[in-house]
C-alpha cells in the first residue's frame, strides 16, 4: 500500500544565502556577520535578535538592499539583490519594500499626511490624498493628519511611520526597533495595530527587537550572537497563513 503525500507549495519571499558583512578598519578587517543562512516564507511575521553588536540592524540592511553583502547572496522575490547596482537596488525597495525605523524617520517640515504621501509620489500613484488620509484614518489619526511631526506625541509619530509603510501596498515590511523609543503602554498599541494592518494586507514582516514580548508574537524567532544565528525556532504562537 502505497502513502499518499500531500504537496504543499511555500513561496519563499526572501533567500539569504551564506553572506557574511566585514568592514575594514585601518589595517585591520572587522567581520559583522558569518556565513548567514535562511529562507523566509511570503506572508509570515518573523522576528530577529540578539544582544547589541550581534549584527542585527546590518542583516537588516542587507536584506532590504540597503547595504552590500562582502559575500553571498540575497534573494528578495525572487531577485538576486548582489548583482544590482545601487540605483537597480533602490529601484526594488521602491516596488517592493516598506520601512518603519525606531526614530520614525519622519519628513519634519511636512505634515502627518504629506509625510505618507511621499512613497506614493515617488511611485507617480494616482488619488495619493485620498489613500494617504484612508491610512492615517486606520491608524486613528484622522484629527491629526495636518500635524507636523513636532506636533505629535512618539507613539502618534510611530502610527505616522506606519501608515507611510503601508502606504505602497510592500510586499515585504522591515521594522527596526518600532518599539524602541515608546514607553510599554504606547509599544503595545503599536504592536497590535502593526499587527493588524499586516494581517489585513498580507505582507511578510521582519522585526529587528530587543521586547522579548514581541518576539515571541511572531511566527519565528532567530536569534544572533557574535554574527552567527545560534538559534532558529517557530514559535506557534501564530498561525502562519494558509
Amino acid at each position: 500500500m502505497h502513502a499518499i503525500f500531500k504537496t504543499i507549495k511555500v513561496n519563499l519571499i526572501l533567500q539569504v544565502n551564506n553572506i557574511s558583512k566585514s568592514y575594514k578598519s585601518g589595517s585591520k578587517t572587522l567581520t559583522v556577520l558569518h556565513d548567514i543562512n535562511f529562507s523566509i516564507q511570503e506572508g509570515s511575521v518573523v522576528s530577529i535578535i540578539g544582544p547589541s553588536g550581534s549584527g542585527k540592524t546590518t542583516l537588516l540592511g542587507l536584506c532590504a538592499g540597503l547595504d552590500r553583502a562582502s559575500g553571498g547572496s540575497v534573494i528578495l522575490n525572487g531577485i538576486r539583490l548582489d548583482h544590482l547596482n545601487e540605483d537597480e537596488r533602490a529601484g526594488i525597495r521602491n516596488r517592493y519594500l516598506g520601512f518603519i525605523f525606531q526614530n520614525f524617520q519622519l519628513m519634519p517640515t511636512l505634515t502627518a499626511l504629506e509625510n505618507v504621501m511621499v512613497p506614493l509620489e515617488l511611485r507617480n500613484e494616482k488619488h495619493i490624498r485620498e489613500r494617504g488620509a484612508l491610512l492615517l484614518d486606520k491608524v486613528g489619526l484622522a484629527e491629526r493628519m495636518h500635524h507636523y511631526p513636532a506636533q505629535l506625541s512618539g507613539g502618534e509619530q510611530q502610527r505616522v511611520s506606519i501608515a507611510r509603510a503601508f502606504s505602497t501596498n510592500p510586499k515585504i515590511l522591515f521594522a527596526d526597533e518600532p518599539t524602541g523609543n515608546l514607553d510599554d503602554e504606547t509599544s503595545y498599541k503599536i504592536v497590535q495595530l502593526l499587527f493588524d494592518l499586516n494581517k489585513e494586507a498580507g505582507t511578510t514582516l521582519i522585526i529587528v527587537t530587543h521586547n522579548p514580548e514581541l518576539a515571541a508574537s511572531t511566527h519565528r524567532i532567530i536569534k544572533l550572537k557574535g554574527g552567527h544565528i545560534v538559534s532558529d525556532e517557530a514559535t506557534g504562537n501564530i498561525m502562519l497563513p494558509a
